[in-house]
């Protein structure tokens, strides 16, 4: 034991003493010692020690050799709980939080934040991912469809996309700032629609203007418009297989009317489900890099600017993401309907 560790308690001790909750002793001991010099659990184990009138500051003598560590129930642990602490997995494994921290780098973990989801999925969301995959790549198998899908969707595009850099500052120097655009950032509305060979349509709304069932329905109009233009042979011979989300304006009785009035079949789509959508895992994504750093005086400049940007993109693109649903209806039936990780 360290004197640094027999100071540690001193200062736990006087804390109990004084009357301080838990948390408020490591509060007070991070603020001057460092902000990890101390945890809740281990202030807690002492404090119950205090309370029972117990305030020996020495370590408990322990009997015979110590317990070797075991790697692979390590191992075992960390992949059915990796949300656990080191100092969590420490007391199940009767071991100290040094070592474990010591093997699971040797087992080459990192510690990462968890990733947010669009939504907590329950066993019946992952079911219907499930189903709904599996339906879509029989169907692909039997006879392929891609080249028949029109899918769509829509992106705020923000006035100003400041742009983060990393940097290299020295020791202790401050990196130089960038700061965050508002809670309420000037931004339009940019719907598009889209299929394995170009961009058919998009629009811009009104600044700030969201989508209704009523718009939705006149914007149909005008992709049926571009379609008949565009694609003639897929409107008048093979059919338009329809694919968007299950947001509000477009499962609304008046977009489901228009839908059935051009003769389009709509794919299914599961709710909560935007790693299934075409625009949200591909086009958006390279869209944001496309974006990031440039700034708007108006939705003209936004205009010109998605212009250059689709007009850029070759049909090979188009064509890769279109043709990622099959590996990513896959994905989602081996992984019980979990989200797909990338």
């Amino acid at each position: 034991m360290s004197v640094c560790e027999l100071h540690l308690r001193h200062c736990m001790l006087y804390e109990f003493k004084k009357g301080s909750t838990t948390t408020d002793t490591v509060k007070n001991i991070c603020e001057v010692y460092g902000e990890h010099t101390l945890n809740l659990r281990k202030c807690q184990r002492w404090f119950s020690k205090f309370r029972k009138g117990d305030f020996d500051l020495s370590d408990e003598p322990r009997s015979g050799r110590p317990t070797a560590f075991n790697p692979e129930a390590l191992k075992v642990l960390i992949e059915l709980e990796p949300q656990l602490t080191t100092d969590e997995i420490a007391e199940r494994l009767g071991s100290s939080s040094s070592t474990v921290h010591r093997h699971l780098i040797e087992l080459g973990k990192v510690s990462k934040l968890g990733k947010w989801v669009p939504h907590e999925l329950t066993v019946s969301n992952r079911i219907q991912r499930m189903n709904i995959c599996a339906s879509l790549r029989d169907r692909q198998n039997n006879r392929s469809f891609l080249d028949q899908i029109i899918t769509g969707d829509e992106k705020w595009i923000l006035y100003c996309n400041p742009k983060r850099k990393r940097q290299w500052p020295s020791p202790g120097q401050s990196s130089l700032q960038c700061p965050k655009p508002g809670l309420h950032p000037r931004k339009v509305l940019l719907c598009v629609w889209w299929d394995i060979r170009e961009i058919i349509h998009f629009e811009l709304l009104k600044q700030n203007q969201a989508v209704t069932a009523e718009i939705y329905s006149q914007q149909l109009e005008r992709l049926q418009a571009a379609l008949v233009k565009k694609r003639p042979s897929l409107v008048n011979r093979k059919g338009v297989l329809f694919h968007h989300d299950n947001a509000r304006p477009h499962t609304a009785r008046i977009t489901v009317e228009k839908i059935k009035n051009f003769n389009w079949e709509l794919l299914p789509h599961p709710p909560y489900s935007p790693d299934l959508a075409p625009s949200d895992y591909h086009l958006f994504r390279s869209m944001q890099h496309f974006l990031s750093g440039k700034n708007f005086n108006n939705s003209e400049d936004v205009k010109s600017a998605l212009n250059e940007y689709f007009n850029s993109k070759s049909q090979k693109f188009s064509e890769n993401g279109i043709r990622k649903l099959t590996d990513r209806w896959e994905k989602v039936i081996e992984t019980d309907g979990q989200y797909i990780d990338d």
